[in-house]
């Protein structure tokens, strides 16, 4: 099989890779070309340590399922780790910021994985590791490492993982080091907020109560 079409142009960049794919042409097309491009031309960048990828859809007005089709791809690649995807909103998109991106992987020591909006994130945060974000970060799975939600001042963003163990964790400009006795609680899915400018800790299902009284507080 032969492409000779560029619709798929991969830049390096000081931290990862940026894949930027051609708003123009049929979307199938583009597709032909990524998986193309990964398994055959491209294979010696999925030979290394992992790698953080901005996926650029350009001016494209994608569904969903489209831009799941374009996260397989490249989800395949066990090296590839998708740090964010761009393109041009669906016109009357009901999209709001309470919309959930998901990323799947580890995270390592000295990895940073960091998201504009809210991150559903699949897999385990290992000591070392981080995890950043406008706003919360949900994880399923450990987090052992670093997590830090409200990264540009939002106080009322949340940070939740099946297994809660953290070597710190950040809420916009709040900082909570975990005593040693959390390595010790109960396995169950937990989430850390602010209330009244302190960390606080409690069960994943009174997290509707907490939402709940910020509407009410906000007039909702």
């Amino acid at each position: 099989m032969t492409v000779k079409s560029k619709h798929v142009r991969i830049k390096g960049i000081k931290d990862g890779l940026v894949f930027l794919l051609d708003d123009k042409c049929p979307f199938e097309d583009l597709l032909s070309e990524l998986r193309f491009k990964l398994e055959h031309s491209h294979q010696n960048i999925l030979t290394g340590p992992i790698i953080h990828v901005d996926i650029k859809l350009g001016n494209r007005s994608v569904t969903e399922e489209e831009k799941e089709a374009v996260l397989e791809i490249l989800k395949g690649q066990g090296n590839l780790l998708i740090r964010s995807v761009e393109s041009l909103e669906e016109p009357g998109s009901t999209e709001d910021s309470e919309a959930l991106f998901l990323m799947s992987g580890m995270l390592r020591s000295g990895q940073v994985l960091h998201h504009q909006g809210n991150l559903l994130f699949l897999g385990d945060v290992n000591p070392g590791g981080t995890i950043t974000c406008s706003g919360d970060i949900y994880i399923l799975g450990a987090l052992r490492g670093m997590a830090h939600a409200g990264v540009d001042g939002n106080v009322e963003a949340i940070i939740a993982a099946s297994h809660l163990s953290p070597t710190q964790l950040r809420i916009a400009d709040i900082i909570s080091r975990p005593p040693d006795e959390w390595g010790t609680r109960e396995s169950t899915m937990e989430f850390a907020y602010l209330s009244k400018g302190a960390m606080q800790i409690d069960k994943i299902h009174n997290i509707v109560k907490l939402r709940q009284g910020l509407n009410v507080f906000k007039g909702v």
